[in-house]
């Protein structure tokens, strides 16, 4: 989908996702020191709002200007403020580092997800911490609901051979602190279901 797409798709009085931070963003970050997060594809930006309503100074980037209009009205309602930025994630660099980098389903190709990735170490700050979250490829075949493309579906080995490119372009070390599946419940009018996804977490120590 390209930002025109998800510019209709936002397109609506109401949320199309929930107002509240994905379930794994606040177990993840727990303990972390409020800084500057940014929030790479952040949607109508539940998770940067939620950072920011926690202390946190939020930048949210995104290629839907609708988006980024919701995002902007959710945080007025919340009682905080972010900055948001419209940009393709693959190839927009940050200004200035970053304390706390999240990507939460960004569903790319291979290639451009390593462009992503790449961009979001680009934007740590040393100590900084990197947090992704995606629909795994093994949902396809045993999990529920997201993408029915493969070529869009990550794995946690997928994402850390990403960081290992980053590394070696950007001349940085990291530290991944946790790769792996989790599960998500999903419930549906047929019952709870159970989805698959990657997350993966890693910090910039040098």
């Amino acid at each position: 989908m390209d930002a025109s797409d998800w510019n209709a798709r936002y397109d609506t009085a109401e949320l199309v996702w929930s107002g509240e931070p994905n379930r794994f963003l606040p177990p993840e970050v727990d303990g972390l020191a409020p800084g500057r997060a940014l929030d790479l594809a952040c949607g109508e930006g539940r998770n940067a709002v939620w950072l920011a309503t926690g202390g946190w100074t939020v930048t949210g980037v995104d290629f839907s200007s609708v988006g980024l209009a919701k995002a902007a009205g959710l945080a007025a309602d919340r009682g905080v403020s972010g900055e948001w930025i419209e940009a393709d994630v693959t190839g927009w660099s940050a200004p200035t580092p970053f304390d706390l980098v999240i990507a939460f389903y960004l569903q790319l190709p291979a290639a451009a997800r390593r462009a992503a990735v790449a961009r979001a170490v680009e934007a740590l700050a040393v100590d900084g911490t990197f947090l992704l979250v995606a629909h795994d490829l093994a949902n396809l075949a045993e999990g529920h609901g997201g993408p029915s493309d493969p070529e869009v579906l990550t794995t946690a080995e997928g994402v850390v051979d990403d960081l290992v490119a980053a590394e070696l372009g950007l001349g940085v070390e990291l530290v991944v602190e946790r790769a792996g599946r989790v599960e998500r419940p999903v419930v549906t009018p047929e019952g709870d279901r159970t989805a698959i996804d990657t997350l993966v977490r890693a910090r910039r120590v040098a």
